[in-house]
């Protein structure tokens, strides 16, 4: 059996390294933690609380951007306040925000499609 001890990253493939950063970095606010650079690819990680995300276009023959993949679910102090963010950004929404009576969230595109969950936890009663 292999024992896994944590999540190392979470990572997207990205066709247009610019725009992508103009999302992730412009729209959403991430501070870039590195960036690897070969031969005019890119591999750029975000760190968020105890987790990595990266986004990349090392490998776009073999890995594409796909809304029907995986996708993580972005914690935010403030929904509300993140929902209207992304709306002025003319971000795509997949499914619209919504209160699911412990939670608050909506799933949205990023510029190549890959979906985004923005989430809010509600307190414990």
């Amino acid at each position: 059996m292999i024992k896994i001890s944590e999540i190392a990253y979470t990572a997207y493939p990205v066709t247009d390294m610019p725009r992508a950063r103009a999302f992730y970095e412009g729209l959403l606010g991430l501070k870039t933690a590195m960036v690897f650079d070969h031969e005019g690819k890119q591999w750029i990680e975000y760190e968020i609380g105890g987790g990595t995300l990266g986004i990349s276009n090392m490998s776009a023959d073999k890995w594409k951007p796909s809304p029907a993949g995986p996708s993580i679910a972005l914690e935010v102090v403030d929904f509300a306040a993140a929902i209207a963010v992304l709306r002025g950004g003319n971000t795509k929404f997949t499914i619209e925000p919504m209160d699911t009576g412990v939670c608050e969230m909506a799933i949205v595109a990023d510029p190549d499609g890959n979906s985004l969950i923005i989430h809010r936890r509600k307190a414990a009663p």
